[in-house]
């Protein structure tokens, strides 16, 4: 395999003092899942990282980023080991003549960087953010990971607090940098959506002269939008009429969508086999950032018709549960009121009887119950079956809904479970979903591990 790092290369990009000889495939900051080759990163955190560094060798690493002297293998002495990454990750960045793409937005930001990737793929090598590592260390880590022949380099990058998002975007200096929605989440640092909007629009601060920003055309509302830089092109997708990228006509079924988008003049009917208004969003995105990277339309859209949901973030599945067949949807990872709605949506499509499990969305602020209470009418609009409620946040939303759908409500998830599961009748669709903390993977987890103890999984 060629080498990502070498000793010198490291030492150029970063400054620091190589120990040895040494070339590394990879780079890690988790010896857990550090693979043999890997240049071990150790970073600072609830334990300092330099204390595994026994154990990277133990795996396999090639050599270790140090702030400490280390004796008899192969290092890099470095002051400071994240500054060090953030080097490594610039110098990756200037050696590759890719064309970078950062994804950022309040939903949807690593549905559409995965679903962007797979259409550059189709038109070169490409690299992108593996699952969603888009913080302070997820970004320069991904940079720092990236080859030098890569042509596209798609990367997501997030944000909770003012001023993140302007330091990532200077660490990818993107060529073409989207933003996927303006929506509540994070209002417990933020007092406003237009605050939320502000820090949003940080991403274009290290966005190359000439490049493009990608927006929804309802964002353009927003302050923080309305007078940008004369060296961006702003280009913008959505339903509107001023929209570039316009979704003409949409129509849902369980299975994904049909839809008509015109962007440049052309009119292209669409088959997405991902369910959910929200996927004919990103699927409008993804065309309109493929075609602006100079990737045909037609590649982008063959890449769309392998794309598979992840697991997370919609993937559905067959399960049995003593004798019960459940079809799963696996909402899993996070949410806030943007997602809720649209997931809700999605399982309003199902056949028979919808059963929803809702777990606590968290970071909401001081408006958290009504905005809990608010999903009462998505809810009730898509004719849920069942709802069953997950965590403290969630009881207000439960105090709000009939009694005649609410399968119960639980302090935890293990509770939730019990519940669920005296409920579930066959043929029922569950789909589930809350915010990290709330458990919702676990329940998940355990609903996956019920079903093996019978047989295999059927996932669609």
């Amino acid at each position: 395999m060629r080498a990502l790092w070498t000793a010198a290369a490291a030492a150029r990009a970063t400054g620091g003092r190589p120990v040895g000889q040494w070339a590394a495939t990879g780079v890690s900051i988790d010896t857990r899942t550090l693979e043999a080759g890997d240049l071990f990163v150790p970073l600072k955190d609830v334990r300092d990282g330099h204390d595994f560094i026994p154990q990277a060798f133990e795996r396999g690493a090639a050599a270790v980023l140090s702030e400490r002297d280390v004796r008899d293998v192969p290092a890099l002495i470095v002051e400071d080991t994240l500054v060090a990454l953030q080097e490594l990750g610039r110098a990756a960045g200037r050696r590759a003549n890719a064309k970078r793409i950062a994804v950022t937005g309040s939903v949807g930001k690593t549905s559409l960087k995965e679903l962007l990737a797979a259409m550059c793929a189709g038109a070169g090598p490409t690299h992108k953010s593996v699952k969603s590592y888009n913080n302070h260390w997820g970004v320069p880590l991904s940079l720092a990971r990236m080859p030098e022949e890569t042509r596209y380099g798609v990367f997501e990058a997030g944000m909770n607090h003012k001023g993140e998002l302007s330091e990532l975007s200077k660490l990818i200096r993107p060529e073409i940098a989207i933003i996927t929605k303006i929506a509540p989440a994070h209002l417990a640092h933020f007092n406003s959506l237009e605050d939320i909007a502000s820090a949003k629009a940080e991403i274009i601060d290290g966005l190359k002269d000439g490049g493009s920003l990608i927006l929804p055309e309802e964002a353009r509302t927003f302050r923080a939008f309305h007078d940008l830089p004369e060296r961006l092109t702003v280009r913008s997708f959505g339903c509107e009429q001023t929209a570039d990228a316009r979704i003409l006509e949409a129509r849902q079924t369980v299975s994904g969508s049909k839809a008509l988008i015109r962007l440049d003049g052309q009119t292209y009917e669409v088959n997405i086999p991902l369910p959910g208004a929200h996927w004919v969003e990103n699927v409008t995105c993804a065309l309109l950032a493929a075609k602006q990277a100079g990737i045909t339309i037609e590649t982008a859209l063959n890449a769309l018709m392998d794309f598979k949901k992840l697991p997370g973030r919609g993937a559905s599945m067959d399960i049995d549960l003593g004798g019960r067949r459940i079809h799963l949807i696996d909402e899993s990872y996070n949410a806030n009121p943007e997602s809720m709605r649209a997931a809700i949506a999605v399982l309003g499509l199902a056949k028979g009887r919808k059963i929803a499990v809702l777990g606590d969305m968290l970071e909401l602020g001081d408006g958290e119950t009504d905005l809990h209470v608010g999903l009462a009418g998505p809810l009730q609009e898509a004719e849920i079956d069942g709802v069953f409620l997950c965590g403290p946040r969630m009881q207000a939303l439960a105090d709000a809904l009939p009694k005649s759908g609410l399968g119960g409500w639980a302090p935890d998830w293990q509770s939730c479970l019990d519940l669920l599961l005296a409920g579930l009748e066959d043929g029922d669709t569950l789909m589930v979903k809350g915010s990290n903390a709330s458990g919702m993977g676990a329940l998940v987890a355990a609903l996956k591990a019920k079903h093996e103890m019978q047989g295999d999984l059927h996932v669609v």
